[in-house]
Parts: C-alpha cells; structure tokens; sequence
C-alpha cells in the first residue's frame, strides 16, 4: 500500500493500571513497535489468559512472540493487497488488462468495503485512484528534513483521472477483473483498517483480554485496561486527540474507550508546499490534486471490528467536507465522528461524543 504515514494521528494516553487479575502481563504492558504497511506499527498487551503458571521471563517471552506473529500477519495481508508488491492480488488485477483474476476472500471483502463507500460518498472515495496516486509523491524530504515534492503534469493528471472510476470494478465469484485494463486499485484508504481488525481478532483469538492495536493511527482498542483498586472495576482506555492546528502535539481531548475502533484522516501531517501554497495527500477522485475541503481533521469512532469502515468513512467526510460528511456519518448506524475544520471549529456527530480534557 503506498500510504506515506509521519506522527500518528492519535496519542495513546494510557493510565497505569493499579490492581491486576491474575491474566495481566503487567502494570504497564508488554509493547513492541515495528514497521509494516508503510507505516509505524505498535502492539501493547495488558491482559492475556494461560499465563498463571508462567514466570516474568516467560510471560514477556510468550506476549513478544505472539505481537511478533501479529506483525507477520500484518505482512501477510499487505502481501495480497497492495498494489506495489508484485505477484499481490491487486498488483494481478491492476496488470492483467482487464481480465478476470482469482483472488483471495480477504482481498475480495476489502474491494467490496471500498465499493461501498465509493457508492455512500458518490464516488468521492474511489479505490481506482492508483494511477493518481502514482503521479504524487508526499514522502521525500531533503537533507534537512524539509518536505519536497513536484506538481504533477497536467496532461499526465488528467489522463490518469480519466481512468479513476470505482463503477469499472467487477466482481464475478472470487474474482476481479476491471472493465477499464488502464483502471488501477489502490486500497491505501482502507486496507490497514481491514488489517487492524483482523490483528486484533487473532490477538483475541490467542487469549488476549487487554490491549492496543495502533497500525499508524489506525487505533483498535481490545477490552479495558485493569481493575480500579477502589471499585474492582474495570476502566477504560484513555485516548488522545490531536488537535491538527498544534504544532506540539496539543490535543482536542481525551476519548474514554472500551472495545472501540478511532481512526483519523487529516491533511495537516502528509503534504509539500511550493510557492507558499500547501498541497496535502488527500486526492480529488475528479481533479488529481489535492482536494479542497474545509476540514483539517476527521475523527472516526466505531465498535472494535469495524475499523476498515472507520477508515473509509473518514477518508470520505475529509473529501465531501464537513456538512455532507456528517450527513454521510448520521447514515450508518454505530459511527460517531469529530470534525475539525479550517478555523479550528470542533463539531460532533452527537452529543454522545464526549472528550475529557486530559
């Protein structure tokens, strides 16, 4: 997935939890980072049942070895569906010229989300934007850590837009050929919340009761962190929101979390200026340049395993804009989302959103 990810957009605050049971690794969790998708990747767990009989040692030994196959999960995944790695499912499909290709159940659910919300946001988020994409590079920076970039030319934008039409993808059985062969799918806005889900399904799956899963921003959060020494009661994670007009890390608030899926889109970390005038990594599917929208941030907030949507959800609102974004979020049932926009105004989807000044 070529996906270009500098500070995360959300802040783990984590509150040291003060009475364990007898599942928990530790007061403060056993965490490791490593770089997959592009991006920075960090697994912490909290609680994990069958480590009663185990030692320090070996509890640290056994959590590490399962986070470490979690990240070969998040390999594995990357492995079908991005479209640089050649030999990928998507890589086939976007190189078969516009034949049939036989590609894997996951892919297939994956190209099915994107559809959807190609659909929900008329074709504001489109999976065929790869050839756009292509063409801008968000990434470089110089010997002094300064942002570069080249504006695309003209003629090669507009031939590459041409070709962006998520309506050119057809599903036959386990199968995806495009209609348009010039057509290329890039699943970079939805693919690492697909694989965020499935991380912390197979961590559940393996006896983990407490924990985070942070792919580059996209935040999963597994249970409640420990048992509060006054009531025996569990309390939840505490997650932080970045304000997208701080310059040092200064946050909106902290967002109280149990079992729940936070991601967030902004243009404000990933873009390159020419001529004192910004151009940010959102795409318009219609233009090829950075689209003009009125927000900076766009916060996400689901039930654990529907991160994938989060993601699409919040790469839609950024591009349809605050008014028709919150309209498309107050169409699906069990997302909630904050806005931020150009002036730094703050608006939620409900009042059931609350954020705790930390």
């Amino acid at each position: 997935m070529k996906k270009i990810t500098a500070v995360c957009l959300l802040i783990l605050i984590l509150i040291i939890p003060q009475l364990g049971c007898n599942t928990q690794v530790n007061n403060t969790g056993i965490s490791k980072t490593s770089y997959h998708l592009n991006t920075i990747c960090t697994v912490t767990v909290y609680s994990m049942n069958g480590l009663e009989s185990l030692s320090e040692d070996e509890i640290q030994k056994e959590v590490l070895t399962l986070i470490t196959d979690a990240f070969r999960l998040c390999d594995s995944y990357e492995k079908k569906l991005s479209k640089t790695i050649e030999g990928s499912d998507i890589y086939n499909i976007n190189h078969a010229g516009g034949k049939a290709v036989k590609v894997s159940e996951e892919t297939l659910e994956v190209v099915q989300k994107g559809i959807k919300y190609g659909e929900l946001s008329e074709g504001a988020f489109d999976i065929t934007i790869g050839k756009v994409t292509d063409l801008w590079n968000f990434q470089e920076m110089d010997d002094q850590g300064n942002r570069i970039g080249e504006i695309p030319d003209e003629n090669a934008v507009s031939d590459a837009v041409s070709h962006v039409n998520y309506k050119n993808i057809v599903i036959e059985g386990d199968s995806i050929r495009l209609l348009d062969p010039q057509s290329e799918i890039d699943l970079g806005g939805i693919a690492k919340g697909y694989i965020a889900d499935k991380v912390a399904e197979y961590l559940e799956s393996e006896g983990v009761t407490s924990a985070i899963v942070d792919l580059g921003g996209n935040i999963v959060v597994i249970g409640e962190k420990g048992k509060d020494i006054n009531t025996a009661e569990g309390t939840e994670f505490a997650v932080g929101i970045k304000d997208p007009q701080s310059e040092n890390g200064g946050l909106l608030g902290l967002y109280m979390s149990k079992d729940k899926t936070i991601v967030t889109s902004g243009t404000y970390e990933r873009y390159f200026e020419i001529d004192g005038k910004r151009y940010h990594h959102v795409l318009d599917s219609k233009t090829g340049h950075p689209i003009d929208t009125d927000l900076l941030s766009v916060t996400i907030i689901g039930e654990k395993g529907s991160s994938a949507d989060c993601d699409g959800i919040s790469t839609s609102c950024l591009a349809l804009g605050k008014e028709k974004g919150l309209a498309l979020v107050k169409q699906i049932p069990g997302i909630e989302a904050i806005f931020v926009d150009k002036d730094g105004t703050v608006t939620k989807s409900s009042e059931d959103v609350e954020l705790v000044k930390g």
